[in-house]
């Protein structure tokens, strides 16, 4: 399995950035994909994740706090990538940010921000924001 991040770089304040993370060697239609972020001397923290409804009919999306309203996350079944649109980015956004996979699994809780429960991480790409 790989999760092959890319699209970081710097970007100014108030701009925008789109980060793709594809993912291979898995089964993409029978997973949640999260993102998740590690800014410099603090811990891994959620950003955003899109999951499966229990029905397997549609998709749910999650945010964190200090991203709702500026950032979305969408996922492309054709070419197996997740992606993270960055809008209005502030330099508090400044981070490696890392994709990640879980498996959905039947009759387990599934806390989309619990990085711990997923089974597949990316490489990560750093995004700098200028201010």
């Amino acid at each position: 399995v790989q999760l092959q991040a890319s699209g970081g770089g710097l970007v100014q304040a108030g701009g925008s950035l789109r980060l793709s993370c594809a993912a291979s060697g898995l089964t993409f239609s029978r997973y949640d994909m999260g993102w998740f972020r590690q800014a410099p001397g603090k811990e891994r923290e959620a950003v955003a994740a899109t999951t499966w409804t229990w029905s397997w009919s549609g998709l749910n999306t999650y945010y964190a706090d200090p991203v709702k309203g500026r950032f979305t996350i969408s996922r492309d079944s054709a070419k197996n990538t997740v992606y993270l649109q960055m809008n209005i980015v502030k330099p508090e956004d400044t981070a490696v940010y890392y994709c990640a996979a879980v498996l959905v699994r039947p009759s387990t809780a599934r806390s989309w921000a619990d990085q711990h429960r997923y089974d597949y991480w990316g490489q990560g790409t750093q995004v700098t924001v200028s201010s």
